[in-house]
């Protein structure tokens, strides 16, 4: 795995007239977790896409070394194509993930429609395609939503292996999750 780094300095988020968190900073390196908690409307998710990324900060910085894969609840799979289909498109890009779809126990809903998947399995899909990304970085935004007691664990599997395997994993959840050594960072203490 590449090396890999991701460092938020100083961050704060607004979002409309509210200021959800501020003065937040954190370094992790390869190896390392953070689990984000909090309140529903903190600003946990809001935090997971200024990480990615996908939308700005309101005051301070994000740095990361090696790609970013994010997880979150829009598993960015066309509803109206099969799960065949709609992971190819990302295989395309990404990289396959043919042999992540046998481990998640999904490789026998390849022929059927996305839109008609449960939320666990589009959940274990979206997962499908983190790991075909091979990112070292991973952004898990309540990653075990809809999941049963096996895909609670496998998840937990999957990411004590990224990590050891020299990953980053950052995980926004209300659920506990088990991943030894796993840091802890409470949104409140950054509540404005």
């Amino acid at each position: 795995m590449q090396e890999c780094r991701l460092s938020a300095s100083d961050l704060a988020c607004r979002k409309g007239d509210r200021l959800l968190f501020a003065g937040l900073s954190f370094v992790l390196a390869g190896g390392e977790a953070l689990q984000l908690t909090g309140a529903n409307g903190i600003g946990k998710s809001s935090l997971m896409r200024i990480l990615a990324g996908l939308a700005p900060a309101y005051a301070g910085t994000v740095e990361f070394q090696g790609a970013v894969g994010m997880v979150d609840e829009r598993p960015a799979l066309d509803p109206h194509q099969p799960l065949g289909e709609a992971l190819e498109f990302w295989q395309r890009l990404d990289g396959p993930a043919d042999a992540a779809l046998a481990r998640l126990g999904i490789a026998g809903l390849i022929d059927v429609p996305v839109r008609y998947l449960s939320t666990g399995q589009k959940k274990r899909a979206a997962l499908a395609r983190l790991l075909g990304q091979e990112a070292p970085v991973w952004l898990l935004d309540e990653p075990l939503n809809g999941l049963d007691k096996r895909g609670v664990a496998l998840v937990e599997e999957l990411a004590a292996e990224h990590c050891r395997a020299g990953g980053i994993c950052v995980i926004a959840s209300h659920q506990t999750f088990a991943l030894p050594g796993m840091q802890m960072l409470e949104l409140r203490d950054f509540a404005a």
